[in-house]
Formats: C-alpha cells, structure tokens, sequence
C-alpha cells in the first residue's frame, strides 16, 4: 500500500541545490513527481552520471566528434 511522506523544514541550501522546479519544469513532472523520482533513483542505486564517468564512456566508445556521437544516439534511438 503506498505510503504518504513528508519532508518538513527542509535547509533552503539543500533545496537550492536540488534546484527542484527547474527539474521538475524539465522533465514535465510536478514537485511531488519529481521527488518521487529522485527517491525512486536513490532507492534503485541509478545516480546521474558525473562529467568523468561521460568522459570515460565516451574515451571508451572511441569517439571523436559530435558527429560520431549524434549517430550512435540517432542508431541507438530508431533501434528502439
């Protein structure tokens, strides 16, 4: 059965941080939507890639120009 949960008085510098409607208004959800997914995000261990870990994956995927990348974007996504 689901559960309600409250966040009260939470610091404004963790808020600010999350930079919650900004999310929130960029991936079409509302505030409760938005929190519910970085709950779900940190509870499946799915955290948002660093600059280094892209780095590292783009370094590992041998790719040199945007052009290489926009095609395996564009191949990954009509493959779907």
């Amino acid at each position: 059965m689901p559960l309600n949960i409250s966040i009260k008085n939470a610091p404004d510098h963790v808020v600010q941080r999350l930079r919650l409607r900004l999310r929130a208004a960029r991936n079409h959800r509302s505030l409760q939507g938005e929190l519910l997914a970085i709950i779900e995000a940190a509870a499946s261990g799915d955290q948002p890639d660093t600059a280094t870990n892209v780095l590292a994956e783009v370094r590992r995927l041998g790719l040199r120009t945007p052009s290489e990348a926009a095609f395996l974007i564009r191949a990954d996504r009509d493959g779907r």
